[in-house]
């Protein structure tokens, strides 16, 4: 079976503004990190939203919640932006039962060529693969539970909690 993919935003799929210097959304970038890391894993992509997770909402993460419940796959990647990312893990594992969740991001947008998106997609990917139903974060080749994970917001890594 496949591994169904949900894009959802987040620095992972930013595009610059060389005039404005802002950072906005086009389109997903998820295609071409899948042709770009040669993968070979049956996988079905479908953007829910293109927003930064500081934006989101209750309605945004029931959407995701709804999405993932209602699909055939039972090993779902998300694609997400990472400072909200642990909130919805741990909504997911509350409201989505008999599933392999992973949620992936980035720290730096795919188009700036130095991210760390191409090798968290596939940390997410293999993850998703092998690890037992339940909801987990995917970073910097680590995975975390949903409710002992948290972005430290002063060294910009994923770490785990008690």
């Amino acid at each position: 079976m496949a591994v169904r993919i949900f894009i959802t935003g987040g620095t992972f799929d930013k595009e610059y503004n060389e005039i404005t210097g802002q950072l906005f959304f086009k389109d997903t970038h998820i295609n071409d990190l899948l042709t770009l890391g040669r993968c070979k894993v049956d996988v079905t992509v479908r953007t829910l939203l293109m927003i930064d997770s500081l934006e989101m909402k209750d309605q945004d993460r029931a959407l995701i919640a709804e999405h993932c419940n209602s699909c055939a796959e039972d090993q779902i990647v998300i694609t997400h932006g990472t400072d909200t990312m642990a909130q919805t893990a741990s909504l997911l594992a509350a409201q989505v039962p008999n599933k392999t969740i992973v949620l992936t991001g980035a720290m730096i947008p795919i188009k700036f060529g130095s991210s760390d998106g191409l090798f968290n997609l596939g940390s997410a990917l293999a993850f998703a693969q092998t690890l037992p139903p339940g909801v987990y974060v995917a970073m910097n080749g680590r995975w975390f539970a949903a409710n002992r994970v948290r972005k430290n917001k002063e060294t910009g890594m994923f770490e785990e909690i008690d």
